[in-house]
């Protein structure tokens, strides 16, 4: 049984499913709930739903204000009336994904058969257990065919999962900043900020909740590790370079130095504040497990025949998902036949890029959408 309901934990929506959903692992859930919120208007002919995607520490709440955080939303720039992703003609869905930390089941949550938090115990899932659960929330939601799909980074993966999985439900895809499979190196970024959670003796082996603790320095030490990655070593130099923080000589010690250091350890303080860390170890897990080269071939002759328009955008500065890794997605697509066009955006803030204000960026987003008849 599936039912809608106003989300009472978080503001927005939940789709609660008292149903198994079995995951890739081999493992299941007997139920599960999904947050979500919406923006815009679904129209009559349901032809102008756009699906959103979340990277890795996102939520469900890309544009407005964030009603938890009471900050502007993730890609507000990319979301509302009259922006790249118009609101006035598109309708727009965005969910927690499973295994995150805002609504939707994931390990912070309460498991139903112990009727305790799920920590560690709660089993660990992929990019394909999180577009299926989506594809659940949007078969509730009577949409038969989603004009597009987007994302970035993590939010990538699930798009390109979505092709892979579900083309007969999609018109188009946006991939930005993303890759058909997680690289050795971004494999080990994740180890590293993973380790630096579970060697933090307040994580408890996962029952940190159970046990009235926290993980702040492994969570707020994984952050500052991921957080270097986001950005180009110009953006670094531009925005720090080798400033000292609120003082004229070297302390020549061990204590904030340098401008760059405080930022580093404002970012990770700040993340503490509204991330779980046991959520950031599935999440990551997933993204390592992350390969979706064979199931595109596989299902190529589902892609051609739906006609699916995919776009595929990177940023000239981006390390963590670099160009050549776009230019392999659509190296794929073309060899199977697809429609598939691509850019390489200019910027030199590295993979945050996609979060931030890009002309560039929005100008062939927008157009891309516009060229998809409603």
């Amino acid at each position: 049984m599936r039912k809608i309901i106003k989300n009472s934990k978080y503001p927005g929506f939940v789709l609660q499913c008292n149903e198994q959903l079995v995951l890739d692992s081999g493992k299941t859930l007997d139920e599960f709930e999904i947050a979500y919120q919406t923006y815009g208007e679904l129209n009559v002919n349901k032809s102008n739903a756009i699906f959103v995607c979340h990277a890795l520490t996102g939520d469900q709440f890309p544009a407005e204000k964030n009603p938890i955080s009471k900050k502007t939303g993730w890609w507000d720039l990319m979301i509302g009336p009259g922006k790249t992703i118009d609101t006035n003609k598109y309708f727009v869905i965005c969910s927690n994904v499973l295994g995150g930390c805002v609504g939707t089941t994931g390990p912070n949550e309460i498991n139903p058969k112990t009727n305790k938090i799920y920590g560690i115990e709660f089993p660990t899932i992929t990019i394909q257990d999180m577009v299926r659960v989506q594809k659940i929330l949007v078969d509730e939601l009577k949409i038969d065919k989603l004009l597009s799909v987007i994302g970035g980074s993590m939010g990538s993966m699930q798009v390109m999962q979505w092709a892979a999985s579900y083309p007969e439900s999609l018109r188009s895809i946006i991939s930005i900043a993303g890759a058909l499979k997680h690289s050795a190196q971004n494999i080990a970024f994740d180890e590293a900020g993973r380790q630096s959670i579970m060697l933090d003796p307040n994580w408890k082996k996962g029952n940190y909740i159970i046990e009235d603790t926290k993980p702040e320095n492994g969570l707020s030490v994984a952050r500052m590790i991921a957080h270097i990655t986001y950005l180009s070593d110009a953006a670094f130099q531009k925005k720090f370079g080798r400033n000292l923080q609120e003082k004229q000589d070297l302390s020549f010690g061990f204590d904030i130095d340098f401008q760059v250091e405080s930022y580093l350890r404002y970012q990770g303080k700040s993340f503490v504040d509204r991330f779980d860390a046991n959520s950031y170890l599935y999440m990551t897990r997933a993204m390592d497990y992350f390969d979706v080269s064979e199931q595109l071939v596989k299902n190529k002759e589902a892609i051609i025949k739906n006609k699916i328009r995919f776009l595929v955008l990177s940023f000239t500065s981006d390390w963590l998902f670099p160009t050549k890794e776009s230019r392999g997605i659509v190296s794929l697509l073309n060899s199977i036949g697809s429609l598939v066009s691509s850019a390489e955006v200019v910027s030199d803030r590295g993979h945050d890029s996609f979060l931030l204000d890009e002309p560039q960026l929005f100008k062939i987003t927008s157009g891309f959408l516009r060229g998809i008849k409603l």
